[in-house]
């Protein structure tokens, strides 16, 4: 045995590995120099940006040609119609009754001088259309746009009409509006002769 007291003492020191305690979790979590993995974020799917099929499944494809047939038929109605000169009243034509505000308050509802600007339309008259009602004009040309989309998801199976819905965010339909509004206050100053210097 050697009792060289130096000797006896580092003997006598248990070393690090032999004081861990097993029954405590918390005595054997050693000192690590590596610092601590960081994990990448994860991407949450898209629902906007998720892949299309490859063609359009058969309801769709019988609802695009129902579209089609409905857009053509109004697009050939306003084709039949003279536009109105006073840019109002073009839809008494078809036997309806005139607008209800204008008899009342001679003040033109949302919707007056629509149907004068799909006849200016569809007879190629786009200015006209425009002077006559500035939504309308462009609810004709995005009707005869729609004609065409539609009976190519119809004929084709194309996924133009799934493309086309992922474009109606709020902020389209709140520009939508906002237009028809001034488009609204357009045709009240025309009606009531507004000027711009009165």
């Amino acid at each position: 045995m050697n009792n060289t007291p130096g000797v006896r003492v580092a003997a006598a020191a248990p070393s690090e590995l032999e004081a861990r305690d097993d029954t405590n979790p918390e005595c054997n979590s050693l000192p690590s120099h590596n610092p601590p993995s960081v994990q990448p974020p994860t991407t949450l799917p898209n629902v906007t940006t998720a892949p299309l099929p490859a063609q359009a499944a058969p309801g769709q494809r019988l609802a695009a040609a129902v579209l089609a047939a409905a857009c053509l038929a109004l697009l050939i109605t306003a084709s039949t119609l003279t536009p109105s000169p006073d840019g109002i009243a073009t839809h008494t034509q078809l036997g309806l009754a005139p607008c209800g505000w204008m008899l009342a308050a001679n003040t033109p509802c949302p919707t007056c001088g629509m149907t004068t600007a799909f006849a200016s339309a569809a007879l190629a008259r786009p200015l006209d259309a425009l002077a006559a009602q500035p939504l309308g004009a462009l609810m004709a040309l995005l009707t005869a746009v729609l004609f065409w989309a539609a009976l190519h998801v119809a004929l084709l199976g194309s996924q133009l009409g799934l493309i086309g819905l992922r474009l109606l965010r709020p902020r389209v339909i709140w520009a939508a509006l906002a237009l028809g509004l001034l488009a609204w206050v357009y045709k009240i100053g025309v009606v009531r002769g507004w000027t711009l210097g009165a």
